[in-house]
């Protein structure tokens, strides 16, 4: 009896000293077995594309740099997004799921070319490239400006698309000067036209909430103000910092008791930086 007993202690003993080395090494095991499964197993064979119109779902995959056979837990979504988003600039919100067993799944959205950034004006560039200079005050060094030489078409967020086509139809902007441009980067400017181009973008935003992108003809960015061609008949000035949600409906106001008043052939020149907006039954033309 007491041999038996000296027995069993022993064995709690060694039980109690290796119990969590033993699971421990059952957890290790376990990890182990699930991650060479994932790796074997776990395989590309399809990729699936949803959303897309512009792009084919081949071209989309084949920017993504996924290839079949690849590991399934192994592919890195964020290089994916990135491959697609800078191969393919006319992607918008983009999303990659995995589905077991073997899928990927890539949903996209596509932005619409709403603008297009028409070339600067030379004198625009020469007043640039001399405050450049004052700044670094050495006046007799003249900097490069790194100007578009080309009209680019820019998305609603002022997402830079791709030179503009001759055939173009978007809205045409000018009072900016796009700095190194490149296809599927945000449009930068010089530090003093932030200003116009956040009312750019948050004026080509209300327009669409609007459903109003179409008949607007061209943005005209001032120092404080804008002009927008309206409807081909109407010239509008805004404040850069206006609320152009409101703007755009006042806008549209004015014009529809106008054509009450005057009929279908109503044209004339807005003004919504004065409180009341005021019309002037008038054409001035936008110079180019």
């Amino acid at each position: 009896m007491p041999r038996y007993s000296h027995r069993s202690r022993t064995r709690r003993r060694n039980r109690g000293r290796f119990g969590p080395l033993f699971k421990l090494l059952c957890v290790v095991g376990v990890i182990l077995a699930l991650t060479v499964g994932a790796t074997v197993f776990f395989r590309v064979e399809q990729v699936t594309v949803s959303g897309n119109q512009r792009y084919t779902q081949e071209e989309i995959i084949a920017a993504s740099g996924i290839q079949l056979g690849d590991n399934l837990y192994s592919l890195n979504k964020v290089r994916i997004d990135q491959n697609i988003r800078t191969t393919l600039p006319y992607i918008g919100d983009l999303t990659i799921n995995r589905a077991l067993p073997s899928t990927i799944q890539i949903t996209v959205t596509e932005w619409e070319a709403v603008a297009q950034v028409e070339v600067p004006a030379p004198e625009q560039v020469e007043a640039l490239r001399q405050s450049m200079a004052e700044a670094a005050g050495d006046s007799s060094q003249v900097p490069d400006v790194p100007a578009a030489q080309e009209p680019w078409l820019i998305s609603v967020k002022g997402k830079l698309l791709e030179p503009a086509p001759p055939d173009s139809a978007a809205i045409r902007v000018t009072g900016l000067i796009p700095l190194s441009p490149q296809a599927g980067s945000m449009m930068e400017v010089p530090e003093g036209e932030h200003t116009r181009l956040a009312a750019l973008t948050a004026l080509l935003e209300a327009l669409g909430e609007a459903g109003m992108q179409s008949q607007v003809s061209d943005i005209r960015l001032e120092a404080t103000q804008l002009m927008v061609r309206y409807a081909g008949r109407f010239d509008v000035k805004m404040k850069l910092n206006a609320d152009f949600s409101y703007d755009v409906r006042l806008m549209q106001a004015i014009r529809e008791k106008m054509e009450e008043q005057d009929g279908e052939g109503a044209c004339g020149s807005m003004d919504l930086t004065r409180s009341p907006a005021v019309y002037a039954p008038a054409q001035p033309q936008l110079s180019p």
